[in-house]
């Protein structure tokens, strides 16, 4: 797994937001064992406590499962994970919004940029 981690903010939150974002774009389906803490935080090159905490907070948030004698399970709650896949899909959106707005672009002019990537990645990004 590519690992993205900024040492300006706390490692844990990282870890946490970048493995919801693999279950919810599918890389761990519903239901699926998940890696355990020792495997994650090798792969990562964090502590495993930092892994566990951020894993923590996954099962808190009800996108892991503990099984007693299974480790980790991702929810089989599918509109669970699809309903926090579009939470993230908007907060990132509002960010984008707020970011390039405040360099003066137009909601109209921000759906037209929106909708020329789009076209672009859909072609194979041929006109970046």
């Amino acid at each position: 797994m590519d690992w993205n981690l900024d040492s300006s903010r706390p490692i844990w939150p990282q870890l946490e937001e970048q493995l919801k974002r693999m279950i919810v774009a599918g890389q761990f389906p519903p239901g699926e064992q998940f890696p355990t803490v020792r495997e994650l935080a090798e792969d990562a090159k964090v502590n495993p406590n930092t892994m566990q905490r951020a894993l923590s907070q996954l099962e808190h948030e009800g996108l892991l499962v503990t099984m007693r004698t299974s480790g980790r399970r991702v929810t089989e709650d599918g509109g669970h994970i699809e309903s926090l896949r579009k939470q993230i899909a908007e907060e990132k959106v509002e960010s984008f919004c707020n970011e390039i707005g405040a360099m003066g672009f137009s909601t109209e002019e921000i759906i037209e940029i929106m909708r020329k990537k789009e076209g672009d990645r859909q072609r194979g990004g041929e006109h970046k």
